[in-house]
């Protein structure tokens, strides 16, 4: 189902920003978020970093390049603060509960760069592929390993699929983010990652 996209004017840009590669990535975030991938042009991106468009072209070989880029800044560092979380963390339950804090947190406060990641990284079926080989998998790792750990803690029932399990929240939490990009409530992503978790943990049955 294709997403309508309301129009609406880019905001202004940053008064100096020296590294012209970061700038050009918060650019095309901005433009992609704003325009759509598929109908944003380099041109686009050079003009709202404020970048001759031969400029883009000596930072990344194409727009395709860029979108990459984003993706792999923003979901490595993601990636690296999460690992630091739960590292500190003993408690399996508390671990799931701040990835799934995190996750949200970060989406939620950038609304054009959670637009990129939740629309416009998954127009490409090339582009899947490659996500679900590189990022996605290395982060359900994360979550399969706390979900592991409170089976080995018995606090998570043994018998069921770490893997699946992992999947099933990263499912969840996916969700919310992309109904709080698509809704025209304004609400506060990252306190939605506590009621899925007590879902997730808790269930929906009277005890």
């Amino acid at each position: 189902m294709p997403v309508i996209r309301p129009a609406r004017s880019l905001p202004s840009p940053r008064a100096a920003i020296p590294d012209k590669r970061e700038a050009i990535m918060r650019a095309a975030t901005q433009v992609f978020a704003a325009n759509g991938y598929a109908n944003s042009k380099v041109a686009d991106i050079a003009r709202r970093a404020g970048v001759a468009d031969g400029t883009v072209y000596l930072y990344f070989r194409s727009k395709e390049e860029i979108l990459h880029s984003i993706f792999d800044r923003h979901a490595g560092a993601a990636l690296a603060e999460a690992r630091t979380t739960v590292a500190e963390i003993s408690d399996p339950r508390e671990k799931l509960r701040r990835i799934a804090r995190l996750h949200l947190e970060l989406l939620g406060a950038d609304r054009d760069l959670a637009v990129v990641f939740q629309v416009e990284l998954r127009g490409s079926t090339k582009f899947m592929e490659e996500f679900t080989a590189a990022g996605l998998s290395e982060y359900l790792r994360l979550i399969r390993q706390s979900i592991e750990d409170g089976q080995r803690a018995k606090v998570f029932r043994p018998e069921l699929d770490a893997g699946l399990v992992a999947k099933a929240l990263y499912g969840a939490l996916d969700e919310m983010a992309t109904n709080w990009i698509l809704s025209k409530r304004r609400y506060k992503l990252a306190p939605t990652a506590d009621a899925v978790l007590d879902i997730f943990l808790n269930g929906v049955s009277v005890p």
